[in-house]
């Protein structure tokens, strides 16, 4: 609060009006403490204006200094200086403690509920839909972020004053740094949901405080702002005069611009923003000195304060805008005005407005008036000091004036551009990107689930090689013992194929023949490498029965379902051996099926399901057509009907949308099932023939 009664100056984000005095002292401190304007030659939106007045009759003062006024710390704390004290260092130090280090605000107790940033987050989000701007005000210097997306409603706090038609609150938000084209949950923005509800020139209101930036810059130069409810949104002025640099140094300091990042951009437009909040302010401040005593160094800012969130490099950066004259600035300022109208709309050319002669002559009143006002601070802003620390040269901007493709003869306006197209083009992107991580997600699945599922092929595969050779150690004894005379003895001691299920009937119905001949399924194991785990694995108990019943396979019967007088040679059944070879060239077909799976390669699927099928049919081809046994006929079935669907799945291929990751992983799915329909038929053929 002004230690005065008629206070000239105001803080915008601290709510508060101040004396030319305390302004020298706001001003030291950075724009990122204290936003200072002129209440008389300052540039004001209605709305702005009425904002800070309605602050200051609510007592917006008593935010910042609430431990002073707690009685309880009358003698405790600290006094707080009356107008006949000295600036410095008694009302410096004050306003430093006041502002700088919120040394009297109010704090939680250790005693008290203490709230977390997300309370307060969410308090600041239900405060702004009513008109108690104290309260936002006060959430906000606790540390409330203005940007804050309330996960539950989907908005942030912009959103809802917006909404609810809250002026004042709006203007407070956009202060502290709220962001005018966020979206919500449902890709809206504050200017939309204000045009919803209808509230007039809000939405207006908040398209200029989304370019409230290059608005001040485009001012700063030649007086005049953008129409944005005619759909201008940018002005880039144009020096009147010849007299430009087109040197190399000039050209490819440029380049570097155009070269930046988009958020090296913003940083860089933002330290030059404050920069002309520093000179304007700095020229009405020294205006209002004229007729006052010797204005002393202490007073003055000679270049921008050190902003302690900055790195010390940006630091150095923004104090040398200090250095550069009126010509090199405004040089400066329209190529960051040309450029970011380049990234806003992608375009290299735009609407240029001539720097008129009066503006020119303004331009170098003004240097001149740099030079003689602070004539006294040379020595700090000569070429041969640095202005903050020691740094390297900087010639990125040490001249800059190529301004010859902003020549009136070949620019456009390309003004037109509607905001509300600009929001569509935005929020399509926004769904992009998160098509395209939806998409990326289900790719990784996908993969992970047939990585997992070719891993238990190979295994299974392995396995059966490892039965195979000690099938051939087995026939082929020393001693000319016939092997297919003797019951199998290590049926017991191999390791459990995953194809041995806790099937009650898969040990009943055989010769000693058909049981003692082939590699006791050595095969079976990689028939199916989809969901094969899903079987069940044999109990201990099983596997018992399962060795007494192999014991003993001299007493066995033939294949249940043939006739009486039948045996397995009458009805040419094929030998264990030639089930197992067909069955592996199955196997060996739906794993190359897999791979196709893996590596997304749905144009081969139905190659690959011909071969299958062949496959399919020469399994089938090894048993005769007049077959007794039920359960084979079951087997051979399951397997042709299985090699038929996959065969007409994978032919539908062609007409899947293949531009849809859902529509692609479900056809995927499905093949992989029916290939999982015949790997499980041939199991079962395998397992009758052990």
């Amino acid at each position: 609060m002004s230690f005065f009664a008629d206070p000239g100056w105001a803080s915008v984000n601290r709510g508060v009006l101040i004396c030319d005095e305390c302004c020298s002292v706001h001003r030291s401190l950075g724009r990122h403490i204290s936003q200072i304007r002129s209440l008389k030659k300052g540039s004001w939106n209605s709305n702005q204006l009425a904002m800070v007045h309605q602050l200051v009759s609510m007592g917006a003062n008593n935010i910042w200094e609430h431990s002073l006024l707690d009685p309880s710390q009358g003698k405790q704390g600290r006094r707080k200086p009356n107008p006949r004290d000295s600036v410095h260092p008694m009302k410096a130090d004050f306003i430093r403690a006041k502002y700088q280090f919120l040394a009297f605000v109010n704090k939680q107790r250790d005693s008290e509920i203490h709230c977390t940033a997300e309370d307060l987050n969410k308090q600041l989000h239900s405060s702004v839909r009513t008109s108690n701007l104290e309260t936002s005000l006060r959430l906000l210097s606790l540390g409330a972020d203005p940007n804050y997306f309330h996960p539950e409603k989907g908005s942030c706090a912009l959103h809802v004053a917006a909404s609810a038609g809250q002026c004042s609150q709006v203007e407070l938000l956009v202060v502290y740094g709220a962001d005018p084209g966020a979206l919500d949950a449902n890709g809206k923005t504050p200017i939309e949901l204000a045009k919803e509800e209808k509230h007039a020139d809000l939405p207006d209101r908040l398209v200029e405080c989304q370019y409230e930036l290059t608005d001040r810059l485009a001012a700063f130069l030649c007086h005049r702002k953008p129409d944005h409810r005619g759909n201008q949104h940018f002005i880039i002025p144009e020096m009147a005069d010849s007299s430009l640099d087109l040197s190399e140094l000039a050209k490819a300091a440029k380049k570097k611009l155009q070269a930046l990042s988009n958020h090296l951009f913003e940083e860089l437009a933002m330290d030059v923003y404050d920069e002309v909040d520093r000179r304007e302010n700095e020229s009405l401040w020294l205006d209002t000195q004229r007729h006052s005593s010797l204005v002393g160094e202490r007073q003055t800012v000679p270049f921008l304060p050190v902003n302690p969130e900055f790195s010390s490099t940006r630091n150095q950066g923004r104090q040398k805008l200090a250095r550069f004259n009126a010509r090199e600035f405004a040089t400066l300022i329209i190529d960051i005005l040309s450029d970011a109208r380049r990234r806003q709309y992608g375009v290299q050319k735009s609407s240029t407005i001539h720097v008129t002669s009066s503006t020119e002559r303004s331009l170098r009143e003004r240097s001149l008036r740099e030079g003689h006002l602070h004539g006294n601070t040379n020595s700090s802003l000569s070429d041969d000091e640095p202005l903050y620390d020691s740094v390297a040269s900087d010639e990125d901007y040490a001249s800059i004036g190529d301004n010859q493709s902003l020549k009136e003869d070949d620019l456009k306006d390309l003004d037109s551009i509607q905001p509300d197209d600009y929001n569509k083009v935005k929020q399509s992107l926004v769904e992009s990107q998160m098509h395209i991580q939806r998409l990326v997600q289900s790719n990784f699945e996908l993969k992970q689930e047939i990585n997992m599922l070719r891993n238990m092929v190979q295994k299974l595969i392995k396995e059966n090689q490892n039965l195979k050779g000690e099938e051939e150690d087995e026939a082929t004894l020393p001693n000319g013992h016939d092997p297919s005379s003797e019951p199998s003895r290590q049926r017991s001691n191999r390791p459990m194929s995953m194809f041995e299920l806790n099937d009650p009937t898969r040990h009943k119905h055989w010769s000693k023949q058909h049981k003692e001949t082939g590699s006791k399924g050595s095969s079976s194991s990689s028939v199916r490498s989809l969901t094969i785990m899903e079987c069940d694995t044999p109990g201990n108990e099983s596997q018992e029965s399962d060795k007494s019943s192999r014991s003993s396979g001299s007493s066995q019967t033939p294949v249940e379902g043939m006739s009486d007088g039948a045996s397995g040679e009458d009805l040419a059944l094929p030998t264990q051996e030639d089930v197992v070879k067909k069955t592996e060239r199955i196997t060996k077909k739906i794993q190359e099926l897999l791979v196709l799976a893996q590596d997304d390669k749905l144009d081969s699927y139905i190659p690959c399901s011909e071969k299958i099928h062949t496959a399919v049919v020469d399994m089938s081809t090894l048993f005769p057509s007049n077959l007794q046994d039920d359960r084979i006929q079951k087997a051979l079935l399951q397997l042709s009907t299985g090699a038929e669907r996959l065969g007409n799945q994978c032919k539908v291929t062609p007409s899947v949308d293949l531009s849809s990751p859902e529509k692609r992983r479900t056809h995927t799915q499905q093949v992989i099932q029916c290939a999982y329909d015949i790997a499980k038929a041939a199991k079962q053929l395998v397992i009758m023939f052990e």
